[in-house]
């Protein structure tokens, strides 16, 4: 055998132990036995495990089982907020209230994109200053000045309704996750975006927004390249206002009375103890949250201003709570995501319980095709049809705010025909018996202008989702995805 003949034997088995030892390395299939991320096998992708990042702002709240609903006496006896155990899932909420500076930049933004074509949309954004006018006080300051003056810039934002606060939070999922495909190396920054070419991101997902692209992921499938998909976990789960049980369980903070799976001290307020004055040796006899201290007394004595809140104080003022959030007691109240109803505690779900769905699905052609998106860069959506919903077992209608409480099959007309078309002679009579409908959203806390009573996490309150008020702003929350614990 010659020389160069062994040697091209030798060449082809050490090609040969390479390709093997490469091929053996790749992930397969337990349960097919074909190989990953490999284009001659079909290019199935799998990502390794991806923990999700915390997003901007956001602290993690492990969540758990607690007692939802009344820890005080109810002095104002609405009954509103009977006690039941309910489990929270662990998730995402800001470390304070949505600042002046933070909505300022949000208007900012949106003057940009939108104020030369789409006026209107900046117009619906502006919180309405006019919520500090009092017919019997000389306000007129905070009118001009609170909103946008250097000196407020640390203070929570107000005047916000309820829908403001939910597109805020609609456009903050955004800019994150155009943020996160930037640092990933995968788009550009675009300033230029206007109108319908902004980034959103569920439009990105969906192939109807292209952007700057810079370097795409690898797509096994066909040897080129892509965009990033949901399955990737690299962009976030939307920004959102905490449900009701979420907001209340992060506020009572009980992760700082657990030993093991025991809650040793149920507390009354968001910090140990009964009294709303600190008993450390530093601070002993300071105010723990701004709050109203008595008739005519907001802040205290010239000298010796104990609260030093006359209204809002800076985001960041007073101590955190266990889980290192601000304000959760006191500087201002807080919409929450929930519709209101006075047994809201009774009727809803122990997991995870809302009261506030309405389902609703992408529109599409006749094909099937998702439409394209408006003329504000969004896609379209729509509410589930009673059609779609005939073969569910888990629902049967799209809009499920006033299920089981206010729907007409829980009215005292239950039984009788004649007043089945009667949208206005359901349970909860708007305007004539009560100012309860499916537009009356939860606020949870106390404010600069409230009593002690309403610190108390259990409490609530609530108002129409597009009014707003000196003394109501908000913080943002995120799904948690994956293990409720974080490691």
């Amino acid at each position: 055998m010659s020389r160069n003949f062994k040697n091209l034997i030798f060449v082809f088995a050490f090609i040969l132990a390479i390709t093997l030892t490469f091929s053996s390395c790749k992930e397969h299939s337990r349960t097919t036995g074909w190989v990953y991320n490999d284009p001659d096998w079909g290019g199935f992708e799998k990502r390794d495990d991806v923990e999700q990042e915390t997003g901007p702002g956001l602290v993690f709240i492990e969540g758990g089982t607690f007692v939802m609903g009344r820890t005080e006496q109810d002095v104002m006896f609405d009954w509103n907020n009977i006690p039941r155990r309910v489990t929270v899932s662990s998730f995402y909420m800001d470390e304070t209230e949505v600042s002046n500076f933070d909505y300022v930049e949000y208007l900012y933004w949106v003057n940009r994109v939108f104020g030369e074509t789409y006026p209107e949309v900046y117009r619906k954004a502006l919180p309405d200053t006019l919520v500090w006018r009092d017919r019997l006080a000389y306000n007129e300051p905070y009118v001009y000045n609170y909103l946008r003056h250097a000196a407020y810039r640390d203070h929570p934002v107000v005047g916000v309704s309820w829908v403001q606060a939910s597109e805020y939070a609609s456009w903050r999922t955004d800019r994150v996750n155009e943020m996160i495909l930037i640092r990933e190396g995968i788009l550009y920054v675009d300033p230029d975006q206007v109108n319908e070419r902004n980034f959103n991101t569920e439009a990105y997902l969906a192939g109807q927004y292209e952007g700057l692209i810079r370097q795409n992921l690898r797509d096994y499938a066909t040897g080129g390249d892509r965009r990033v998909r949901r399955e990737d976990g690299i962009l976030l789960p939307a920004y959102r206002l905490p449900t009701e049980a979420e907001w209340e369980f992060a506020a009572s903070g009980l992760i700082g009375n657990t030993v093991y799976e025991r809650i040793i001290e149920r507390r009354l307020y968001p910090w140990n103890g009964h009294q709303i004055r600190s008993s450390e040796r530093r601070t002993m006899g300071t105010f723990m949250a701004n709050i109203k201290r008595g008739r005519g007394d907001m802040m205290g004595v010239a000298g010796n201003l104990n609260d030093a809140g006359e209204i809002t104080v800076p985001v960041y003022a007073y101590w955190p709570n266990d889980y290192g959030l601000y304000n959760m007691a006191g500087n201002v109240s807080e919409w929450v995501k929930d519709v209101y109803r006075p047994l809201s505690h009774e009727d809803v779900t122990a997991f995870r319980p809302f009261r506030g769905n309405v389902f609703r699905r992408l529109k599409v052609d006749e094909e099937g095709n998702i439409l394209p998106k408006d003329s504000l860069g969004r896609l379209q959506w729509t509410e589930v049809t009673e059609e779609e919903s005939a073969t569910r077992r888990n629902y049967r209608y799209a809009d499920n705010r006033s299920f089981r409480d206010g729907d007409f099959a829980s009215s005292i007309y239950y039984d009788s025909e004649e007043m089945r078309e009667e949208e206005d002679k359901l349970m909860y009579e708007y305007g004539v018996t009560s100012l309860i409908n499916d537009e009356a959203r939860v606020y949870k806390g106390g404010s600069w202008k409230d009593r002690a009573y309403w610190i108390v996490p259990g409490t609530r309150r609530f108002l129409d989702q597009d009014e707003a008020a000196s003394h109501i702003g908000f913080r943002c929350a995120m799904d948690r995805v994956g293990s409720p614990i974080k490691y």
